[in-house]
Formats: structure tokens, sequence, C-alpha cells
């Protein structure tokens, strides 16, 4: 039987030495950059005595001589170069990992839910969201362009590595500049009943009521306009005008309960000190609002956004009601208490950009 083979007993890990300081390393490779201690200092923005105790500190830290120092200045040695080299990469590794982790807290968690009312999101909503698809891909080729610069020191517009954050190959900085939006379509009253059930991030508004709980802000000014088909016997008077009570009585047709077009419209009546009848014809969209005016010779009242090709082109034409105020404010609302994901923020600021002109054009 043989003797059991003997073991050497595992020498002790070595005691872990601290971490090098990340700017002291900053400083090691800006000299090297630079030329000089005092060039290194510029360009950090530190002060020289500051530049100079820093790369004494990281020689006694290492215990290297990292730089000769003379009547002419304080020169990187071969070791200083040497070390210069290693700790680039580690600095360009740090600048890889801050840029990564903005992504992440850019990029939203889940789907950025948007609710809003039908002629917000028929008319304004699509060139709010091309606008921030424009702004994501000027925002990529910019960020490619810096994170080329960064990694390969090279001037903007170098070619960068695959999968670098920022780049067409870091899918987590495309998603933080270009949020996964899904849009609902309601009528104003269930567009603030959805944001106040946390079932969407943000609102889009018609209405002039606003319910308890949220909070507001008014994105554009809009008026709604009385329309007919141009064979309408209105759209071949003078004035093109008609009263209130021919409004009511000739063939009116609405939206339903619960649109902000329908309210600001029942609001404009009691102003001009009447009511909106009961059991009048409602449809639930602009288009089919539009095509029984067109075809089926009933008066609309209508979004000057949602008709303006139609007048442009001839086949509705507008009616003047004299003392009806149809004017009324397009609004986002929110949750009040909640704060905005970062990803609808970037969405409420580009619907609210041009928010002090108003929509209305004549």
């Amino acid at each position: 039987m043989t003797e059991p083979e003997r073991r050497t007993p595992a020498s002790p890990a070595p005691p872990r030495r601290e971490r090098t300081s990340l700017a002291l390393l900053e400083l090691l490779v800006a000299t090297d950059r630079h030329g000089s201690i005092s060039a290194a200092a510029r360009a950090l923005g530190v002060s020289q005595p500051s530049a100079s105790a820093g790369m004494r500190r990281l020689e006694r830290h290492l215990d290297l001589e990292l730089v000769t120092r003379s009547t002419r200045g304080a020169r990187l040695t071969e070791t200083g170069r040497a070390a210069a080299t290693w700790a680039r990469e580690v600095v360009e590794a740090s600048d890889r990992f801050e840029t990564s982790a903005a992504a992440l807290r850019e990029a939203p968690s889940a789907r950025i839910r948007l609710a809003a009312s039908l002629t917000i999101a028929e008319y304004l909503a699509p060139r709010w969201l091309a606008t921030l698809a424009a702004s994501a891909s000027a925002s990529t080729s910019a960020a490619t362009s810096a994170a080329a610069s960064t990694v390969a020191g090279t001037a903007p517009g170098a070619a960068a590595p695959p999968g670098w954050p920022g780049t067409a190959g870091g899918p987590a900085a495309a998603d933080a500049l270009a949020p996964d939006v899904e849009l609902l379509v309601r009528n104003s009253r269930n567009v603030m009943e959805l944001v106040l059930a946390d079932q969407a991030d943000l609102g889009f508004i018609e209405s002039s009521t606003l319910q308890r709980g949220l909070r507001s802000r008014t994105l554009a000014r809009d008026e709604l306009l009385v329309v007919v088909a141009p064979t309408h016997p209105w759209a071949s008077r003078r004035r093109r005008t008609a009263t209130v009570d021919e409004l009511l009585g000739g063939g009116l047709v609405v939206r339903e309960r619960g649109s902000g077009t329908r309210e600001t419209l029942e609001k404009a009546l009691v102003a001009a000190g009447t009511r909106l009848p009961e059991h009048l014809p409602y449809l639930g969209s602009t288009a089919s609002l539009k095509t029984a005016v067109q075809y089926g010779g009933a008066v609309a009242v209508l979004s000057r956004l949602t008709v303006a090709d139609d007048l442009a082109r001839g086949t509705l034409a507008e009616i003047q009601v004299p003392g009806l105020d149809l004017s009324r404010r397009l609004r986002m609302v929110w949750k009040d208490g909640t704060e905005l994901s970062a990803a609808a923020s970037r969405i409420a600021a580009v619907a609210t950009a041009g928010h002090r002109s108003p929509v209305t054009t004549r």
C-alpha cells in the first residue's frame, strides 16, 4: 500500500491592494497625451500644484517612478508611458460603463402608453412621434461619432466597435432614444380615466373639464368649425352664415358623450343661451361625421385641424354662426404627484415644444 500523497498547504493569498484612483489614472493618461503635467492640468481643469501632487500620490501608490522631473518640467519615464497605455484601457472601460449605465437609466422599463382624444391622436400625435423618431436618429448618429472618438482617440466620425452603446449595434442606447410608444385613442373623458387608473403615462384631451387628481398643460389653441357639403343650401348663401337656431334644427350630427368636441359645443350653446337638443344622431369618429356631411346632407361641428384639407380642396364648406364661441384648448394631462419616466418626459417635451403657437389658422 503506497503512502498517501502529501499535499502542500496552499499559500495564503496576498493582501489585496487598494484600487488605484480613476482620477489619478486619468491624470496619467492626460500627461502622456499632452506631453507634460502642466498641459495635463490645463486639459483636466485642475491647478498645476494639484496635478503634481496627484502624480506623486500615484507614484507612491504604484511604487513606480513614472515621471522624471527637471528644471525644464516633468516628463513620463518609459515605465510611465507603459503604465499610461494600460491606464488608458481602464479609463476607456470606465467611459463605456458610464455610457451604458446612462443608457439603462434612459431606457424605458416597459412600453410607454399614451392616451389621446381622437382629434389629437389623428392630427397631432403622429407629428410628435415623427419628431421624436427624427431626434432619436440624430442623437444616435451624434452618439456614434462621439463614441468612436472616445474609444479610438480619433476625430468624430470614425467607426466605433459593434455593440457600443449609442451606435447601431447598441440596442440599449437606441431604445433609450426611441421609446416604445403605444397610443390609445379614446374620447377625452376616457383618456382622463385611463391616466387616473395608471393605465396611461400621459393623456391628451380636448375637454375643458379636468377631472380631480390630474394636472394639465396647454398644448395649443384650437377652434371648432361648423361645416356642410359644398352643395348644401347654406354654402350658397352670400356670407355663408347660419343662426344658432338653424344650426340646431338643420340636421346636426354630433360626437358621443364624453367627447371633447361635443363638450365644447355644449358649453358654447349654453353660453349662447340655449342647449343641445336631446336625441340627436351621434357618431364615434371624425371620419364618420365628415362622411355624413359630404354624402348625407348633415351639418357637423369639427376641429379646424380635422377639416383644413377638406376646406382647401372644396369638399367641405365652413359656415359662420355669429354668437357661438367654439374656441378651445388642447391639453396634456398627467396624474398629480406622479413623476414621469425619462421617456415620457421626452414625449411631453416634444408635445409641448410649440404650445405657444396656436393651432388655428385663417
